[in-house]
């Protein structure tokens, strides 16, 4: 099947109209983008952004020999402008399945929000799954094979794709395609590694596709350490680079502390953020996470955490238990930490603190925390693929 991304952006398009957000300021040139439209082998048109005639012109496609327009929006989607020749849209019935005059054949596929998705099988047996913006499939049974090329939503739902992951309905060589772009997320480069770091990728409207065919797509790292200070972002970057993989592990290494509300704010925020599918392991002990076989993705926040209580657990904060052991003690746990990060056949990403920029702490105490966590940051990164430092919420690549 050949694809014509006749539009990827949101209903509304990109830049909204009259919006004075900096994501819609800079959507200028190839980065501007109209709503999302698939032109399916000449002849199926999934979905009309606005002009779709001149669309297709631009991507050098006609729509002379569109025999079906299906539409997947909610009866709220954009405003639809049909040129003339063009037959009548379309919403097909959940479920239903037509075969078209073309030789393709098409499932509507229900979702867990408003709208319709479709699968769509060409003449050559290839199949493609298209969901409009803010859906993910309502629990229907996984085809017998992955599909070849998969349409969504994904800095919008990224649980989807993990969804259709974990079903097998997306496998590791299903083309990941991420449409209905909108401006949440900046343009151009920032837009294309949040698309590639949930291992899919973005293309400009008037590509061409054919689905199956063999393309280049780097993996996602497989060791990933974000950095960043106090609110800076670092969680959320973390959390954001594994919500569209399934089985993902939390690794929540701050415990619990008593009757202290502020702390159980902090712990009831991050919980909130979090998918729902993941789950939670509140310890320190990470080298038997990290040692496990054929588990899911580790997410660990933080190691700032981790060495507090390994400082603890040695007696680090006292200067004569320091000298006498404590230092060798605390030098030994991280060794073993980090060889067990080289060793891991899992996906981690882990999250840490950069503290040694700021005022020099005025215990002793202090001192050594700084001075061991930058020692442990820095052992840490040179066995991660991909290091990222996240400052005011942006994250700036370190390498990777």
């Amino acid at each position: 099947m050949e694809l014509t991304l006749l539009g990827t952006g949101a209903p509304a398009g990109l830049p909204r109209p009259g919006c004075p957000c900096a994501a819609c300021a800079t959507a200028v040139g190839g980065e501007a983008r109209a709503a999302t439209s698939v032109l399916v082998d000449g002849t199926l048109l999934l979905d009309l952004t606005p002009g779709p005639a001149f669309a297709a012109a631009r991507a050098g496609r006609t729509l002379h020999g569109v025999r079906h327009v299906l539409l997947s929006h909610p009866h709220d989607g954009p405003a639809l402008e049909i040129p003339a020749g063009l037959p009548a849209p379309v919403r097909v019935p959940d479920g239903q399945e037509l075969t078209l005059i073309s030789g393709h054949r098409l499932r509507a596929v229900a979702l867990d929000a408003p709208g319709t998705g479709y699968q769509v099988t060409g003449p050559d047996g290839e199949r493609l799954l298209y969901l409009p913006p803010g859906t993910a499939p309502a629990g229907q049974a996984a085809p017998p094979e992955p599909y070849g090329a998969v349409l969504l939503d994904v800095l919008g739902r990224p649980d989807a794709l993990a969804r259709l992951r974990s079903g097998g309905a997306a496998g590791p060589d299903t083309d990941v395609l991420a449409v209905h772009l909108d401006h949440d997320v900046p343009p151009g480069a920032e837009l294309r590694r949040r698309v590639a770091a949930a291992g899919a990728r973005s293309e400009p409207d008037g590509t061409t596709l054919s689905v199956g065919a063999y393309r280049e797509t780097p993996a996602p790292p497989r060791r990933t350490l974000v950095l960043g200070g106090a609110r800076s972002g670092k969680s959320v970057e973390a959390e954001r680079r594994l919500a569209a993989f399934p089985g993902v592990e939390y690794a929540a290494t701050g415990g619990t502390r008593g009757d202290d509300a502020e702390w159980a704010d902090r712990v009831a925020r991050h919980q909130e953020r979090r998918p729902a599918s993941w789950r939670t392991s509140e310890t320190c002990e990470l080298v038997p996470l990290l040692a496990e076989q054929d588990a899911g993705p580790l997410l660990i926040d933080c190691l700032a955490l981790w060495l507090t209580d390994a400082m603890d657990s040695v007696g680090a904060w006292d200067d004569a238990r320091w000298a006498s052991g404590g230092s060798r003690a605390l030098a030994d746990r991280v060794t073993e930490l980090v060889a067990a990060l080289r060793a891991t056949g899992r996906t981690v990403v882990a999250v840490s603190n950069e503290v040694g920029s700021g005022v020099v702490p005025g215990t002793a105490a202090g001192r050594r925390f700084r001075d061991e966590l930058g020692r442990l940051n820095a052992q840490v990164a040179g066995e991660c693929e991909e290091v990222l430092l996240v400052v005011a919420g942006t994250a700036l690549p370190l390498r990777g």
